[in-house]
């Protein structure tokens, strides 16, 4: 008899059907497209500088690489959306994700903290519903550069997400625990002077000896002649470095060069908004930037500078009812923080939309730090000289 008419028949050997040409391209383009959407969630992506808040460290039309192994990739909190699209599809102009699912805010281990000087890539912290009425043009302006959708005109803004709102890149300048001010535009940093960044720029008051001066030494030494302010014959204020400055003041018909600042009886309308903090961005604080751990008392001073961190960053119900603060319906005399929180400031002091404005970063906003410059177009060059060749692989610092 023969065995091998009883002997089971092996699937495996049936030829194999070949894919079809689709079915590859399709196989492909998914494996593509998940392993891309891996990278950029998880290990780095692509930004572009939209504005000139950190020149002359970073530059309009710089186009980088974030790290988000550096500080430890964040979980996506907001998972269901279209891959490649941050927050709205282009073209159709619709949201790229559904909000209908929301994880808790988690983060994979990193291979260092946030130090001060980082150069950090985050979520726009505010954008929440808050209430606008009655504020100062300044706020509006703030609204408008960043795009918030209005649901009445005269109250109210709407936001995204957390993971879905306006990447913004920044300099840390203090972390979790630090108390940070400024006086006359001069950063300070538990009390020590911030060493201010080469990079870093502010408006100088610049007076010349005489009238008869070629302006084209400052545009040499490189002082923003594009934004030249003249106030009389001999001074001008032009945006520039320390460096800069440093170097004009050696030309014998430079009588002074010296930092052109508001004077601390002048106003802003600063974070925290509130009017015992009579507060310009050339001097504000001090301010002691929440930790993880450290308990703050509640109370008339305090409460404006922390509230939102306690209420909107870290999901507390807050009232007042009479002269008592109430956290999630009960009396509270203090308040212990979940979260690290940072001080982000833009390297062009006066040209900057940054924590002088809307106060605290939250840990669970960073988004990754930024690494190197990957390429560079001048928009306002010519097609030959669009791109900037200098900058090209150059890393962030």
């Amino acid at each position: 008899m023969n065995l091998r008419l009883w002997r089971k028949k092996n699937n495996s050997d049936k030829p194999k059907q070949k894919k079809s040409r689709t079915r590859e391209w399709v196989d492909a383009i998914v494996f593509a497209v998940v392993a891309a959407t891996i990278i950029r969630v998880f290990f780095i992506e692509a930004y572009t500088i939209p504005s000139g808040s950190m020149e002359r460290s970073l530059l309009v039309g710089d186009f980088l690489f974030v790290s988000k192994v550096n500080y430890g990739a964040r979980v996506p909190m907001t998972p269901v959306a279209f891959p490649f699209a941050h927050h709205t599809m282009p073209l159709i102009d619709t949201k790229a994700y559904w909000d209908g699912v929301q994880w808790k805010y988690r983060r994979l281990p990193g291979l260092q903290d946030i130090k001060r000087n980082d150069i950090v890539v985050f979520n726009l912290p505010v954008g929440d519903t808050v209430a606008i009425e009655n504020q100062e043009p300044s706020y509006y302006e703030l609204v408008k550069e960043y795009g918030w959708k209005s649901i009445n005109d005269q109250y109210t803004i709407t936001s995204r997400p957390v993971d879905k709102r306006e990447n913004i890149i920044k300099r840390c300048i203090g972390i979790a625990g630090d108390t940070v001010s400024s006086k006359h535009g001069i950063v300070s940093v538990n009390g020590k002077i911030s060493v201010f960044s080469n990079t870093a720029q502010m408006p100088y008051r610049i007076r010349f000896k005489t009238a008869d001066v070629n302006l084209k030494l400052l545009d040499d030494l490189g002082f923003k002649t594009g934004e030249l302010i003249q106030l009389d014959e001999r001074q001008y204020v032009a945006n520039g470095t320390a460096e800069m400055a440093k170097e004009l003041k050696k030309y014998d018909f430079v009588e002074e060069v010296s930092l052109e600042v508001k004077p601390e009886t002048e106003e802003d309308d600063l974070f925290p908004n509130d009017k015992n903090y009579k507060w310009n961005i050339d001097n504000f604080g001090p301010v002691v930037i929440p930790k993880k751990g450290w308990t703050v008392k509640l109370d008339s001073l305090t409460m404006p500078m922390y509230y939102r961190a306690i209420r909107t960053y870290e999901g507390n119900k807050v009232e007042k009812k009479g002269n008592e603060w109430y956290i999630n319906d009960k009396i509270a005399k203090s308040y212990t923080f979940k979260m690290n929180y940072y001080w982000m400031m833009g390297d062009n002091r006066h040209n900057s939309k940054d924590s002088r404005y809307w106060g605290f970063l939250p840990e669970d906003h960073v988004v990754g730090k930024a690494l190197f410059i990957w390429l560079s177009l001048d928009s306002e060059a010519s097609f030959f000289n669009k791109i900037r060749w200098s900058r090209l692989l150059k890393g962030i610092h």
